[in-house]
């Protein structure tokens, strides 16, 4: 049967068995950081296309035709388009802080990706505080916006990157306590244990109905965290222009662009991890049979048919919600999803204490 983990091993053995240790090291580090790239890149690609795809279905046309057989190398295309055109700096801005706040967005969101589980026993890192990591290292993103505004030099941009940074410093407690409901549960922030914890049964099904609420929070939390329609005030193109990339062109928006897009993906999939049980296949109780079956399927099909569920549902908000207002999506935070929030951990906590879960 496929699996990644038989690779990992395989391609781990040939290189201590062919170079020394430190020149062995070496290199795996330099294969994980290629193949993060690599990833990077191709989910950037596939997840523009389904963006576009996934609003044309929902107003029914037919999105990206023309280049490819439907439309398929239109991203191709585009991402030429922009390798190709001239990155312009603005002459009153902070240079040095205006080339590098792409890369900060972009730096965090690869590191990011060291402790998620892709499949059984493949992962990056397996940290033992691998969900406080991911909380912490998710904040970064914020910084490198809050710079691109600052350093350009220009009025919307700024507006964009501090409506940006209170949207998102905001909706991070949601985010946080919807995490810590399953840190809670689990006993745990390893991803490897939370994700065992899910042998017989996803959280968001044997958790009740507070887990399920966490989910929704969650799924809220990190449409607004990535700045994602409804919520994206910070690119508000009716009020703002483009918001903190205004004056960004050429490779450098490129990064930003694509940022977005895999911020997407690590949202999800630390929701299909947390609350869907990452890379475990679905199992009912004592019914062997039917788990066997589904243990059949491979494990990274698991994680990322999971994962880009959660992304099409992040999708189907942006192309069905009109845009709040700025003091309407503070209002959502604050006066609702928060309090809700901290009740709904205490809930989870009483269930974790009385052992009422599944």
């Amino acid at each position: 049967m496929f699996s990644l983990e038989n690779i990992t091993t395989s391609i781990h053995l040939w290189l201590n068995e062919t170079f020394n240790p430190t020149i062995a090291l070496l290199s795996e580090f330099l294969l994980v950081g290629l193949c993060a790239i690599t990833l990077f890149a191709m989910l950037g690609l596939i997840l523009v296309f389904m963006e576009r795809k996934v609003s044309a279905y929902m107003q029914i046309r037919l999105g990206p035709n023309r280049v490819g057989p439907k439309g398929i190398f239109q991203t191709l295309a585009d991402t030429l388009k922009l390798v190709l055109k001239e990155g312009l700096t603005p002459d009153g801005a902070d240079k040095f802080l205006f080339n590098l706040a792409p890369f900060v967005v972009m730096i965090a969101a690869m590191l990011i990706l060291a402790p998620i589980a892709f499949a059984k026993n493949f992962q990056i890192w397996d940290i033992n505080i691998g969900v406080l990591y991911v909380s912490a290292v998710s904040s970064i993103s914020v910084i490198g916006i809050l710079m691109a505004g600052w350093s350009s030099n220009n009025k919307y941009s700024l507006l964009g990157a501090m409506r940006s940074g209170a949207q998102i410093v905001s909706y991070e407690l949601s985010a946080g306590f919807a995490i810590i409901s399953i840190v809670v549960l689990t006993g745990s922030l390893q991803i490897s244990e939370i994700i065992a914890s899910q042998q017989n049964g996803w959280w968001v099904f044997k958790g009740h109905i507070p887990v399920l609420i966490s989910f929704v929070i969650f799924l809220v939390a990190v449409t607004a965290e990535t700045n994602r329609a409804p919520f994206d005030l910070a690119e508000a193109e009716s009020e703002l222009t483009a918001g903190f990339h205004t004056e960004y062109s050429g490779m450098k928006f490129a990064l930003f662009f694509l940022a977005e897009y895999i911020n997407i993906f690590i949202a999800c999939a630390i929701g299909a991890t947390l609350f869907l049980g990452g890379w475990m296949p679905f199992h009912i109780g004592n019914w062997e049979a039917f788990n066997h079956i589904m243990d059949f399927i491979p494990s990274s099909l698991w994680f990322f048919g999971k994962t880009f569920f959660l992304i099409f549902v992040m999708m189907w908000f942006r192309w069905t919600f009109p845009r709040l207002r700025v003091d309407q999506l503070l209002n959502l935070e604050w006066k609702y999803l928060l309090p809700i929030s901290m009740f709904n951990l205490l809930l989870i906590t009483l269930t974790a204490i009385m052992g009422w879960h599944f």
